[in-house]
């Protein structure tokens, strides 16, 4: 029994051993996950049966070595045979059973090249197994499997590395796909199964190379479509996508909130379309009849309308568009087009002829003027000719200037299509005319030809040369220094007479000195620093630039009268004239005048006080003449009355003669305030006509009176007034011959009352027409009258004091028209009063 039982132990041992030292225990497990997991049960098992029947066997070979051949022992142990015979023999089949597992699934495993590389838990070891050669030549030790560097590439190996020590560290599973030195694809799967970091690598051949590159593909194109469907999500634009029916199964955000949909299952339900039915049919009848649809076409957003270009392709079995806005560049081009067109008007409207040529060199755009410049057929240049043709025919029509070689003188003019700077040049015609052409090479290509008519320009710059020089000479001629000085302060321009007038030098003044310099020489003869220093910042100012006159008396005793006058370019001119000699007639005429000034002030004066002392005397004797002719004094013979008579009426004329003066002298006084109020027009003309009833009874003369009806009343001096229009009659009447008419009329106008006095007298010369109004200006003309020649002197002064005008307007033997304007506006008379 103790053989049975160590044979039996023996080979419990090999099979336990068999199972726990196989590397398919766990690789089983890992890669077939149902039966190797009941193979390792089935391992586990049978390690604690046999661990087991290990220690009962022990015990029962201690018992029968101390209780012998007893019965009890004999029988015990017969039963513990029996019971191990049928445990071995029920081990041995399950044993068989493993190893065949095991067999085939090592086959499995192997049936493709591969290696299987375990680490147990807490061990550096690893155990290879499979087809190493997979990887290393077939003499290579097994363990340079696990040197990555010697069969992969450094970045693989150290890629390789990092996954094998997070997953023996942590845990972590990995699949990489590598390639080796040789060029082969391997694919290498890591994980932690049973306690044990478990890879296998193995080669990527045929149909799961296959399937790894389709997955790769896949992934590729998974990440391609996230990233497209990330930029539909982020583009201002509307993006769809519609299925074979023509349902939309594809919506970006943009093309929500077009449509005012919240989400695809909303648009479909609702069936919101961006494009109209017109625009919708218009685009399916593109994509089936071209598999492609492009337009510009409104659409509404927002409530707003805009120009959309719409873009749509078929894609497999549906289809994909998207609407870019396009207003602004609508907008952009509309405006593009407008400006063309309003350069192509601008250029029309061109005196300039204007000649485009595109690239090809043949003519895009041409003005009136050109056509009418060359005479050239509208028919003949609407068909677009080349340069080389245009020249041709206006060399054959004689039109261009003769060239010894055309051919090179053309071939020079076409250089300006290669060119990348405008030229300029000036061609004279058979006809005479001088033309300016200029050739501007174009951006897009092509040469712009402008031609110009400068022979009326060539013409007046000749004309203008032979101005100059007239003017230079007549400058030279000039009795006045004139000197011109540039805005930098140096002189440009001089004639001899400011050289001569300042004892300066011909040869210093042409080497153009500073005005500081030409001060420093011009000081010997005025020293003035004041004006000196006005004159330089005239000269050099730049600002406040206007006519500064100047008077110099220099030091010699002549006397410049002197300019500075800013000109258009920024210079400065001086002119300096000698005026020596009409300073000194002025000053003479000056201190005559202020002699007769003051003569005539004296005359005033003297007038003044004289008829102020005549006035007591007057009234005095005026007084008892009065009281003499009283009858309370006693009766007076024929002969006094008749001498009294003649007293008063003479002292009367004398005070008003001294009344008139004292009026006069105290209006040139500026003393004269005028007492203002309603002036009624009709009382005051028949006020002033009771003071000449007798002279009028006397010459027979009638007085024929005019008021309007609306002539009312206007403010002023009712006195002053009276007294004007007494002395307009009271001077009619003295012209007017006997058994005549003298007429005063009044009427009112929009702001004033007319008076007007007229006479058949014998008129007034033209001579003496603007001395009538002077004091002590009277001429008889042969009539009656007899004045002092003041009356009308104090009519003037009194109707220009209340603001107003008088004019006179006579013929000689034709008589005398006086007119006398009185304003009505009260601001007039103060005006006039202050």
């Amino acid at each position: 029994m103790s053989g049975v039982i160590v044979s039996m132990r023996r080979t419990l041992l090999s099979c336990t051993s068999l199972v726990r030292n196989s590397l398919f225990g766990g690789a089983l497990a890992a890669l077939l996950p149902a039966e190797p997991a009941e193979a390792a049960d089935l391992v586990d098992t049978l390690s604690i049966l046999l661990d087991f029947n290990r220690q009962e066997l022990a015990v029962l070979a201690t018992a029968l070595a101390l209780l012998g051949f007893t019965v009890v022992a004999a029988i015990l142990l017969m039963r513990t045979r029996v019971r191990t015979a049928k445990n071995e023999a029920a081990l041995r089949g399950r044993i068989r059973e493993l190893q065949l597992q095991a067999d085939r699934f090592g086959a499995m495993l192997f049936a493709e090249p591969q290696i299987l590389i375990s680490w147990p838990a807490g061990d550096d070891r690893a155990q290879i197994s499979g087809d190493i050669a997979m990887v290393l030549p077939r003499d290579s030790a097994p363990q340079r499997v696990l040197a990555f560097g010697t069969w992969l590439p450094p970045e693989p190996a150290l890629q390789m590395d990092h996954a094998v020590d997070a997953l023996r560290e942590r845990g972590d599973g990995f699949q990489l796909t590598l390639t080796t030195a040789n060029g082969h694809t391997l694919e290498a799967i890591g994980r932690a199964i049973g306690g044990q970091a478990i890879v296998r690598i193995r080669e990527l051949s045929g149909l799961r190379r296959d399937l790894a590159e389709t997955n790769l593909r896949y992934r590729a194109l998974a990440d391609d479509t996230e990233m497209l469907r990330g930029f539909a999500a982020a583009s201002p634009w509307p993006i769809w996508a519609k299925g074979e029916n023509g349902a939309l199964t594809f919506a970006n955000p943009a093309y929500m909130r077009a449509t005012e949909a919240s989400s695809i299952a909303d648009a479909q339900e609702r069936k919101l379309e961006l494009l109209d039915s017109a625009d919708r049919s218009a685009m399916e009848r593109g994509l089936k009849e071209a598999a492609q649809f492009t337009s510009r076409l409104p659409i509404v957003t927002g409530g707003e309308r805009r120009m959309y270009d719409v873009r749509a392709v078929n894609v497999g079995t549906g289809s994909v568009g998207v609407a870019i806005d396009a207003s602004e560049a609508d907008a952009l081009s509309a405006a593009l087009v407008r400006m063309a067109e309003a350069h192509r008007r601008t250029l029309d409207q061109l005196s300039s002829g204007v000649a485009v040529f595109d690239g090809q060199r043949r003519l895009a755009f041409y003005n009136d003027s050109y056509r009418r410049l060359w005479d050239l057929d509208r028919n003949f240049l609407d068909t677009h000719p080349d340069d080389s043709s245009v020249l041709d025919q206006l060399r054959a029509a004689r039109k261009l200037q003769e060239q010894p070689d055309f051919r090179a003188w053309k071939a020079k003019l076409h250089e300006a299509y290669r060119a990348v700077e405008a030229a300029k040049d000036t061609w004279y015609l058979p006809d005479g005319r001088a033309l300016s052409v200029v050739t501007t090479p174009n951006p897009e290509g092509g040469v712009t030809y402008l031609f110009d008519d400068v022979t009326e320009s060539l013409e007046l710059a000749r004309r203008f040369d032979g101005m100059i020089r007239v003017q230079r000479e007549t400058l030279d001629s000039l009795a006045e220094g004139v000197a011109v000085f540039g805005s930098n302060g140096k002189a440009q321009l001089f004639n001899p007479a400011f050289v001569r007038m300042w004892k300066l030098s011909n040869d210093a003044m042409r080497e153009e000195p500073h005005i500081q310099t030409v001060e420093g020489w011009c000081q010997q003869l005025f020293d003035d620093a004041i004006v000196w220093r006005q004159i330089r910042e005239a000269i050099t100012s730049i600002e406040n630039r206007v006519d500064v006159p100047l008077k110099l008396e220099r030091k010699d005793g002549s006397v410049l009268d002197g300019m500075i006058r800013p000109l258009h370019d920024g210079a400065t001119m001086l002119t300096f004239l000698d005026i020596t000699d009409t300073e000194n007639v002025e000053r003479a005429l000056r201190e005559r005048n202020e002699a007769l000034e003051a003569a005539d002030q004296m005359k005033v004066d003297f007038v003044h006080h004289v008829s102020y002392e005549l006035r007591s005397p007057l009234t005095t004797i005026i007084g008892f003449a009065h009281f003499l002719s009283d009858p309370s004094t006693g009766p007076l013979t024929p002969k006094q009355a008749e001498y009294l008579d003649y007293v008063t009426k003479s002292t009367n004329a004398l005070l008003a003669l001294t009344n008139n003066i004292l009026d006069l002298a105290t209006i040139d006084a500026g003393a004269m305030k005028l007492e203002l109020g309603p002036v009624d027009v009709s009382k005051t003309i028949e006020l002033a006509a009771e003071g000449i009833q007798d002279r009028l009874a006397t010459d027979r003369i009638r007085l024929k009176v005019e008021i309007a009806p609306d002539v009312g009343s206007f403010i002023g001096d009712e006195k002053r007034v009276v007294q004007v229009l007494y002395n307009l009659l009271a001077n009619a009447v003295g012209f007017s011959p006997q058994d005549s008419t003298v007429g005063i009329s009044a009427r009112r106008t929009e702001r004033s009352v007319v008076f007007i006095v007229t006479d058949s007298g014998p008129g007034i010369p033209a001579d003496m027409k603007d001395k009538v109004f002077n004091w002590f200006e009277s001429r008889s003309q042969g009539s009656r009258h007899r004045g002092a020649g003041l009356g009308l002197s104090l009519v003037r002064s009194f109707v220009e004091l209340h603001g107003g005008k008088v004019q006179v307007d006579s013929a000689v033997g034709k008589g005398t028209v006086v007119t006398c304007d009185f304003p009505t506006d009260q601001a007039a008379h103060r005006d006039a009063a202050e």
